[in-house]
């Protein structure tokens, strides 16, 4: 990502909605895991280290980065070990497995997501779990994709295809951000047909405005991941390496 984009979401992530509703929906699945204390967390492209204090909340942390800038911001935040990475051949912590490595809107970035995920699985506890989230639909294609350098937005079918060739057992699927999903899909296709290239989605509304998206969206956290829901703006994926 442009360095830029990293000083912009480390401006927003504590207070923007998407950021502080999607904390609380992670949060929730990572619950449902019933994860031992003290377990071993490993946040794979941590950005601007936004995740880590509710991360920390879970178990003990550590992250990597590919970003020089947005490891020294995820640095600067004093919670976790940051170390440079690149995937999937430059993986730090050897030696180290980890009970929950998780992958947030991360695999979208990479040129070889099903090798990069294969790489992980040497990190992972023969029982350990997989949290990925990624962009959904082709279709949602924006300018924020472009500004944060995605290489591509998923379908369900592509993603459970990609993690079953990187020899995972998914036992969770779901589209999240779905009670917005409409408005998201009528401002994106009004600004393809006006031929507007639209914000980076980084942009922080009124006061009034971020609390009652951050409301709606984060309302999901009551469902998930007891429940699929059949669309959405993004999709979450828990899975456990095949022996």
């Amino acid at each position: 990502m442009d360095p830029k984009a990293y000083e912009q979401m480390a401006a927003v992530e504590d207070v923007h909605w998407w950021f502080v509703a999607r904390r609380q929906i992670l949060s929730q699945v990572i619950r449902s895991l019933s994860l031992s204390p003290g377990a071993q967390i490993l946040d794979v492209g941590c950005g601007s280290g936004g995740n880590l204090p509710m991360l920390k909340h879970h178990g003990s942390v550590k992250a990597m980065e590919y970003g020089e800038e947005a490891r020294q911001l995820a640095t600067a935040r004093q919670v976790a070990e940051v170390l440079p990475a690149h995937l999937p051949n430059q993986i730090p912590f050897s030696g180290e497995t980890f009970d929950l490595v998780v992958m947030l809107d991360v695999l979208e970035h990479l040129d070889q997501d099903t090798a990069s995920l294969q790489a992980l699985k040497a990190r992972l506890k023969p029982e350990g779990w997989l949290l990925l989230t990624v962009p959904a639909y082709p279709f949602l294609w924006s300018q924020h994709d472009v500004v944060n350098h995605h290489k591509r937005r998923y379908t369900r079918f592509q993603l459970r295809q990609v993690v079953q060739q990187a020899g995972y057992r998914i036992h969770y699927i779901s589209f999240f951000n779905t009670i917005l999903f409409p408005i998201v899909l009528i401002v994106r296709f009004l600004n393809k047909v006006l031929r507007r290239q639209g914000g980076d989605d980084l942009t922080l509304p009124s006061p009034w405005i971020n609390g009652i998206l951050s409301q709606i969206f984060g309302c999901e956290r009551r469902f998930l991941p007891r429940f699929r829901f059949p669309f959405g703006v993004s999709l979450v994926l828990l899975a456990q390496p095949l022996a």
